[in-house]
């Protein structure tokens, strides 16, 4: 018989103060009636690289395969994963104009930590009352003070 793979869910956000500037990163981990937080931040980052490091935390946070549903604000993870990254994997990471793709370190660290899982992904609009990427936001933000402050 077949192993079922565990389900979670992962809820995702990347804050920057200034864009560069400090910035953070929130993950939520929800799976079989647990919850688990993690955040980071960086003193000079992006906000695309906050909003991918969230990503790349949660699903690397994982011990074993699962089914993943991650919920994110960020079109440009969103559908960087599902529409671009294969495209410029095979174009040498360079971009349609043949310009090197951004963040190129973070996509290759998201792709593996993909590679292990079932992956769904769910786009909600940023700061309109879903509660768990205002959750997640305020994990990014608290992130990104700290940032500053360390700074």
């Amino acid at each position: 018989m077949k192993q079922q793979r565990n389900h979670v869910e992962l809820f995702t956000d990347g804050a920057c103060l200034g864009n560069p500037g400090p910035g953070g990163w929130g993950a939520l981990l929800r799976a079989g009636g647990h919850e688990r937080e993690l955040s980071g931040g960086e003193a000079q980052t992006t906000n695309n690289r906050m909003e991918l490091m969230a990503a790349i935390a949660g699903l690397e946070a994982l011990k074993r395969p699962c089914v993943v549903e991650i919920t994110t604000d960020s079109q440009y993870v969103k559908r960087g994963v599902e529409e671009w990254m294969a495209r410029w994997q095979a174009n040498g990471w360079r971009t349609s104009d043949r310009q090197p793709v951004k963040n190129r370190e973070l996509w290759e660290r998201l792709r593996t930590a993909l590679a292990a899982h079932q992956v769904r992904w769910h786009w909600v609009k940023g700061h309109a009352g879903h509660v768990e990427n205002e959750r997640v936001d305020v994990l990014a933000r608290t992130a990104a003070e700290m940032a500053r402050e360390e700074a």
